[in-house]
């Protein structure tokens, strides 16, 4: 059954895909490469803003969740989400930090929305801790860049938007 739905998936050069782990990539090429005495059809993946390369074998692509850039639909839930008012859980910053970088780590726009409403701040309140502006920072600039991609805008002005969006709760 996984093989169907992997050949379902299909890669292009040129495409621009999420790798939840590192946000989005473009397409440079499908390549077949000779690796430990077996070939392998491996999807390359560059992500221009941390230079760096992956090459992930077409078999495992699903399992890594690699996957196309988000519909509108999907989008528009996920600006929604921003919408909404922030809840933030009565628990150790600990484990609302993994829980917040789970949600940035499973490449899924809604939950990564979640992340952006529950640790924006306003310029009028409270200062944010070290980690949390990291988190919050890692998360919005993940959704900016597969809205940017989305809308076909460029990742400043995605970031603008989804800031001004924030700033009318």
């Amino acid at each position: 059954m996984n093989k169907k739905i992997a050949s379902t998936l299909t890669f292009n050069s040129g495409d621009y895909v999420v790798y939840p782990a590192h946000g989005v990539g473009k397409v440079s090429d499908i390549a077949k490469q000779k690796i430990a005495g077996s070939e392998l059809e491996l999807i390359v993946v560059n992500f221009d803003r941390d230079k760096m390369t992956l090459r992930i074998p077409m078999a495992k692509a699903e399992n890594v969740g690699l996957r196309k850039i988000s519909e509108s639909a999907t989008m528009n839930d996920a600006l929604g989400v921003l919408k909404g008012k922030a809840k933030v859980k009565k628990i150790m910053w600990s484990r609302r930090a993994q829980e917040y970088e789970n949600k940035i780590n499973s490449g899924s726009p809604v939950a990564i929305a979640e992340v952006v409403r529950d640790l924006y701040r306003n310029e009028n309140l409270a200062e944010q801790s070290y980690s949390e502006r990291q988190i919050y920072e890692q998360a919005l600039d993940r959704l900016a860049n597969e809205y940017a991609v989305c809308e076909n805008i460029s990742s400043a002005d995605a970031t603008k938007k989804l800031l001004s969006i924030l700033a009318k709760e």
